[in-house]
């Protein structure tokens, strides 16, 4: 007598496509007024800056100008220290973009690196003018309270400082022994120490230049014939 069998279990059906499609459209346009409601914020703070000329704002006051809630704001942030931190990551991206359209034509390794040196510089040092208080006062504190974030924020910058001492080294113009992505981060905090520290000597009366800075950080890591 031949022995019965019980049917195999079938697997779970997968979801109908039209399903997937309607929740992948339903979770794209949650992502996109997320990121809608984020820039607003983040316009907010920047417009706010401006016109103060530095960090010292409320929240309140950044709700209040972006025409959104206070609920609504701390579903995005934590709280002012991440808006900052927001702002001042995409000041350093935008940083970045200027300096490699500035830097990334010239022909010679060694120029690319003094013009983004230079441009580095006077992007950080304080200025009555173009005021950027994201780096001459927010930076600093952020430095000392959380380098962690500092680290993350600055990788743009570092990542193209690295690629172009790779390059020049690759040409020759660095010193034996250096490593262009542990020189690439030195210089990179030099540069952007000497600026926020005023760029000036002690009696402030002689400010020191771009040109200056890079001749400084050159002789540290540029062959010498």
């Amino acid at each position: 007598m031949a022995q019965k069998t019980d049917p195999p279990v079938s697997s779970p059906s997968e979801e109908p496509a039209w399903k997937q499609r309607a929740v992948e459209r339903s979770t794209k346009a949650a992502k996109l007024r997320a990121e809608q409601r984020v820039e607003r914020f983040l316009d907010a703070a920047q417009a706010i800056i401006t016109e103060k000329g530095t960090t010292d704002f409320t929240v309140q006051e950044v709700v209040d100008r972006s025409r959104q809630s206070l609920r609504s704001f701390y579903q995005h942030f934590d709280g002012k220290h991440e808006l900052l931190l927001a702002l001042f990551e995409d000041a350093l991206r935008r940083a970045a973009d200027q300096i490699k359209a500035a830097a990334s034509g010239l022909p010679e390794p060694l120029e690319r690196l003094r013009v983004a040196i230079e441009l580095l510089f006077e992007l950080c040092r304080p200025d009555p003018v173009a005021q950027r208080p994201l780096f001459t006062d927010f930076a600093p504190q952020l430095l000392i309270s959380h380098p962690a974030e500092v680290k993350i924020a600055h990788a743009p910058l570092l990542a193209l400082f690295t690629e172009f001492m790779t390059d020049a080294e690759a040409a020759g113009g660095l010193r034996a022994g250096t490593t262009p992505r542990r020189s690439a981060a030195l210089t990179m905090q030099t540069v952007m120490f000497i600026a926020q520290s005023n760029g000036s000597e002690d009696d402030h009366t002689h400010p020191v230049t771009a040109e200056e800075v890079w001749d400084f950080c050159a002789n540290g890591f540029a062959a010498i014939d």
